[in-house]
């Protein structure tokens, strides 16, 4: 039997338009939650809203920059007025930039530590009153990126290493509180997350990335995220590129790193 029964419980989805986030939203409907939708794009989180609602879910979808402290906080209270409360936080919305360092502004990693890392934070305390109050479970997406090396995105790297830490810290913190925390490292998933990466100048970028391995679909990813949930898990490690990754990480570095760069140094040659 699971640990935690998801049924009529309120789930809040960050970065929930699309994606990993419509999925993670459809997965955790199937099991009979309620949806709040957070996402920065307004006509394409209607569009979420009425996919959800066709298949029979409860979903309700605000606007929110999540970068914007004032935001999360008038976002999250109005999910809570409308379904009493939040039993399920995901800190799913995030950014990605593929460039080196050497040639990318700065302004490039303030974008994308501002999202991925400072717009989980802001979420996360805007809910945690609620979550207290009915022993809830706190999910971050993080990444391979957040424990390895990854060519061309070290602000990405830096970012999601933030959330481990953050996570794990909090974690211990409330330990005695009755609230679990779900750590989520995943390798490549077939989203548009690389889609809409920020180049060295801070624009979209229009080339194909190579990646590590094969990408699963945002909807395998989104089950095996469930069933981590349900089964009240502290850390999910998805695909065995995310496995393969944690040993090599540990016992052979210095392999892990050659092996990585020979896949994805082709995206920086002549560029």
């Amino acid at each position: 039997m699971p640990r935690r029964d998801l049924k009529d419980r309120v789930v809040v989805v960050t970065g929930a338009a699309g994606g990993l986030g419509l999925a993670l939203c459809r997965a955790f409907g199937a099991r009979g939650a309620r949806l709040g939708l957070l996402d920065l794009r307004g006509e394409t989180l209607d569009q979420a809203v009425l996919e959800l609602e066709s298949l029979g879910f409860e979903a309700a979808g605000l606007a929110c920059d999540v970068t914007d402290q004032e935001h999360c906080r008038r976002a999250i209270d109005t999910l809570i007025d409308r379904f009493d409360g939040i039993d399920v936080l995901i800190n799913n919305a995030g950014i990605t930039h593929r460039s080196e360092f050497a040639n990318t502004d700065l302004d490039v990693y303030r974008r994308v530590m501002e999202v991925s890392y400072f717009g989980s934070i802001n979420c996360t305390k805007a809910a945690l009153p609620s979550l207290l109050q009915r022993r809830g479970q706190i999910i971050a997406i993080s990444s391979v990126a957040g424990f390895a090396p990854l060519n061309g995105r070290t602000g990405y790297a830096a970012a999601k290493h933030a959330m481990i830490g953050f996570f794990s810290s909090l974690r211990a913190e409330l330990s005695d509180k009755g609230i679990g925390i779900l750590v989520v490292t995943p390798s490549f998933i077939k989203t548009n997350i690389d889609a809409n990466a920020l180049g060295a100048d801070g624009e979209k970028l229009t080339h194909e990335k190579p990646t590590i391995g094969k990408a699963i679909s945002a909807d395998t990813a989104a089950e095996a995220i469930v069933r981590a949930a349900e089964q009240d898990k502290r850390t999910l490690l998805i695909t065995p590129i995310a496995k393969a990754a944690r040993v090599l990480t540990t016992v052979a570095p210095r392999l892990y790193e050659w092996l990585m760069t020979r896949s994805l140094r082709s995206e920086f040659q002549d560029k």
